[in-house]
């Protein structure tokens, strides 16, 4: 690691952190049994049973990126010469020389949003849990934050945007998260600090470069520090780069990486970042925390995050009752924290439990998708998340919001879509565990993170779920007239089918032999999706 773990504990001693109901440790963190150690998170470290009973969360992956309405990466992608978002922001908002990042987040309004309204949707739409952007890589603190003065009480909407998520969430029961994206945003912003390769402007430096703390004044951002906000100049372009294509090239190449150590000779980066950490989880008390890291971000650094959330929630709890998300762990470190699997699908049943986290569309809103219809639809959204369940999974979906914090009208179609599915099929999913296998059919899952290309599930696609001592087959297809399922063959289960029941349509006629369940579906006249059978009788469970 390129910044010393030492120098940036003595940073938080120094600076301190609030003070609560947490015992805190001389260093500022919270003090506990739980140790900043992988050995000593596995040791200590148990699933709470409501994340294994809640299967489904909703997120607002929303801030100032939704403002342009193109998607992923605005932040980033503004300040590439001959991109299409590039091209965008020149063409709506200005050149970058002039009008940057720093203006794109004041404009984000949030004058339509209402989170009692959307958390009630999403309670309807079956979420047991709901999780909120705290911050993404464009570096602004969607939160109250004391140690980060770019935060969304001072820019933009001038509101606590977690704690108003948070209070919505927990009136209507639900489970309340938080995402803390910033750890990447000292590369990821680098760009912001370069130039055209070509045209009339040529070579001269984009706002990020230019711009100082006495910048500001008689602005709206007066008494901010713009560098704070970009990060300072860690990995700036050299000068002389005389193509777009090679300016695209030095950026893939030296700060397009995902990296997870900090900027070189900046401790105080690290430092404050521990910081603003421990202030989020310390105001919000969140349930659930996802990083996005390759493990732990910062290496010992996110161990010291990891072992302060963890013996917070001791306080508050009396036992560790948290989920805390990273991806791509070590098979000897998945007991300490439970795993999520960005955009992806697994292709077995996983012995302990984990995450997909997938959106409707973009992570951030993109006009494009309502245009051009290309959402997620509802069936394919209860289709994963019955996939998920089968394996032992929860499904984190995004909803995607503009600026203004409306859902537009095909998100309101899906979610429409998902209540009147949840609320027949619910209890094949909600509190249900993992049967001994996950499902049989034809089509070819692939497995890992941002693989979510393949073929449409079809009604020979089975899932299985148990549930108060039933056994529930659901179909992501739904079957014409006879179906078989293979599994539930005698000769292979043991188990005697006694009684089938369609989930919101009656006794189901069935047979049962040494091939399988034989069932016979009703036509589906109503535009219905995965048919869902509840199958009692002797051994099955």
């Amino acid at each position: 690691m390129d910044f010393n773990r030492r120098s940036v504990l003595a940073g938080m001693a120094a600076l301190g952190t609030a003070r609560g109901a947490v015992a805190q440790s001389p260093m500022g963190l919270s003090a506990g049994p739980v140790q900043p150690t992988w050995p000593s998170l596995v040791a200590n470290y148990r699933y709470p049973d409501w994340f294994r009973d809640a299967k489904l969360g909703l997120w607002s992956h929303w801030g100032p990126q939704a403002v342009p309405e193109q998607g992923d990466w605005y932040g980033r992608l503004m300040y590439i010469q001959g991109h299409s978002v590039y091209d965008h922001h020149v063409k709506t908002y200005g050149h970058p020389t002039k009008t940057g990042m720093i203006d794109i987040q004041n404009r984000w309004t949030a004058d339509r949003w209402d989170p009692d309204a959307l958390i009630a949707r999403y309670k309807k739409a079956g979420a047991k849990y709901f999780v909120s952007l705290a911050c993404h890589h464009d570096n602004l603190d969607c939160y109250d934050s004391r140690y980060h003065a770019w935060n969304s009480l001072r820019v933009g909407p001038k509101r606590d945007v977690v704690g108003t998520w948070a209070k919505a969430a927990r009136k209507a029961g639900l489970k309340f998260g938080v995402s803390n994206h910033a750890a990447h945003a000292w590369h990821w912003f680098q760009t912001a600090y370069g130039y055209d390769a070509e045209g009339p402007l040529k070579g001269i430096r984009y706002d990020a470069a230019t711009l100082r703390k006495a910048d500001g004044k008689g602005k709206w951002w007066d008494g901010l520090d713009p560098q704070e906000l970009y990060t300072g100049a860690h990995i700036v372009a050299p000068e002389g780069i005389e193509t777009m294509a090679a300016l695209h090239k030095w950026h893939d190449v030296h700060d397009g990486e995902w990296v997870e150590n900090g900027p070189p000779n900046d401790p105080a980066y690290v430092t404050k970042w521990l910081l603003r950490q421990t202030d989020l989880i310390d105001k919000y008390k969140p349930d659930l925390l996802y990083f996005d890291d390759t493990e732990l971000p910062f290496g010992p650094v996110g161990l010291e995050a990891a072992a302060d959330y963890y013996n917070r929630s001791i306080a508050w709890h009396g036992k560790i009752d948290v989920v805390l998300n990273a991806k791509k762990i070590e098979p000897g470190h998945r007991l300490g924290l439970v795993e999520d699997v960005e955009r992806g699908f697994t292709d077995h049943l996983w012995a302990e439990p984990w995450q997909t986290d997938t959106c409707l569309g973009d992570w951030f809103y993109n006009i494009a998708r309502l245009r051009d219809k290309s959402y997620k639809s509802a069936p394919e959204v209860i289709q994963r998340l019955a996939d998920v369940v089968s394996k032992n999974g929860n499904l984190l979906l995004s909803v995607p919001q503009p600026g203004d914090g409306s859902i537009d009208s095909e998100v309101e179609h899906i979610l429409d879509g998902m209540t009147d599915w949840v609320a027949i099929n619910g209890e094949a999913i909600f509190g249900s565990r993992p049967w001994r296998r996950y499902g049989e059919g034809p089509t070819i899952v692939p497995t890992g993170m941002m693989n979510e290309a393949m073929k449409p599930f079809t009604a020979r696609d089975v899932r299985f779920t148990t549930n108060r001592g039933a056994l529930y087959a659901l179909f992501l297809g739904w079957p014409e007239a006879a179906a078989t399922i293979g599994s539930l063959a005698r000769t292979v289960n043991g188990g005697v089918v006694e009684r089938v029941t369609l989930l919101g349509g009656g006794m189901i006629d069935h047979r049962q032999d040494a091939k399988g369940l034989h069932v016979t579906m009703p036509a589906n006249t109503h535009g219905k999706f995965v048919p869902v059978l509840k199958l009692e009788g002797r051994g099955l469970v």
